[in-house]
């Protein structure tokens, strides 16, 4: 999908129908016929006008041909049945001495904000456009951080109360996303930095002021970034750690009952044997008495058996050192 618009110092943002010298040209997801139209018209090579259509293609700058092209990384937030899913897609803006451009894969949502006049561009200004949308750009990566943590410390309320594998695995995505982040803000920064060098930004004071708080915003998203992604690795070693003692103690429990069950099956293995044993009945005679005498014997040994484990807290957890112990010990030093 291509579209075209315009707007001066002192007119509003409009589409137009077709191409117009020094115009804005947003294309979203287009066809190889339309990046060969809009390239004849623009003058703008079509490797450059492909670049963003990669998924995997890295924040970077190009210039070539009198054509200027600044790939950086933005932020896109998909609905899954599991929750919202964060990932990143490269977006390109190129530019030349006929028009502005930006190529990506999905509609983002800081050229939305171009489109309906809540942020004011000039298309005669590229190095402004630029600006403004980087800028607009790491204020998104702070949005979606922000959104990452809150849901990162809903799901780690749930799991207070009880373990579920879904919302292990809801970390787990949560946790790579921040991993993405990571190096996309880092891949923008220095994108940032060459854009930093150019002479129309050092030349002007009102372009400075902007960069100045670009490089603000990112720094912060880098650095939020980083502590979020620090946080939610601890708490999953964490998790990690309470499930292997659980699995422990799971494992202890099921130990103990298998000792306790194999007495009396060891002893009743005994006189089930096919040949002559103690208390058993010769020359056709009968009797039940000795039967209850080795059921008791067998109770009386698995209870002692038991009483013997839980006297040596083989049972129960080990208590925990009383925090007023500590401060005693230490007013005695």
């Amino acid at each position: 999908m291509v579209k075209y618009f315009i707007a001066g110092e002192s007119a509003a943002l409009k589409q137009v129908e077709s191409f117009q010298p020094l115009c804005w040209v947003d294309m979203v997801s287009p066809t190889d016929g339309e990046v060969e139209k809009v390239s004849r018209e623009t003058k703008i090579p079509e490797d450059m006008i492909k670049a963003a259509l990669d998924e995997e293609e890295m924040a970077r700058t190009e210039f070539d041909e009198g054509c200027s092209m600044f790939v950086v990384d933005c932020p896109v937030i998909e609905e899954s049945d599991a929750g919202d899913a964060y990932s990143t897609l490269p977006l390109a803006v190129i530019y030349n001495k006929n028009c502005i451009m930006t190529v990506c894969l999905k509609g983002n949502p800081v050229l939305k904000d171009f489109i309906t006049g809540r942020t004011k561009v000039r298309c005669d200004s590229p190095v402004q456009f630029i600006l403004n949308f980087m800028l607009g750009n790491s204020k998104r990566f702070l949005y979606c951080l922000k959104q990452i943590d809150r849901r990162s410390q809903r799901v780690q309320a749930e799991l207070g109360s009880k373990l579920k594998n879904d919302d292990i695995l809801q970390l787990l995505e949560l946790e790579n996303s921040l991993v993405y982040f990571s190096t996309s803000l880092n891949a923008n920064a220095k994108v940032h930095e060459k854009l930093a060098k150019a002479e129309a930004v050092t030349g002007r004071e009102d372009y400075r002021d902007v960069y100045d708080d670009l490089l603000i915003e990112c720094n912060q998203a880098i650095e939020m970034c980083k502590i979020y992604k620090d946080t939610l690795s601890v708490s999953m070693d964490a998790y990690g750690s309470v499930i292997s003692n659980n699995a422990n103690d799971s494992m202890k429990k099921l130990t103990v009952i298998t000792i306790l069950l194999a007495i009396p099956t060891m002893i009743a293995g005994f006189w089930g044997m096919n040949m002559p044993v103690p208390f058993q009945a010769f020359n056709g005679e009968t009797s039940t008495i000795w039967f209850w005498v080795v059921i008791g014997c067998t109770f009386i040994v698995t209870a002692a058996v038991a009483v013997l484990m839980l006297k040596t807290n083989i049972l129960s957890r080990p208590k925990q050192p009383k925090a007023k112990r500590q401060r005693k010990n230490r007013k005695k030093k």
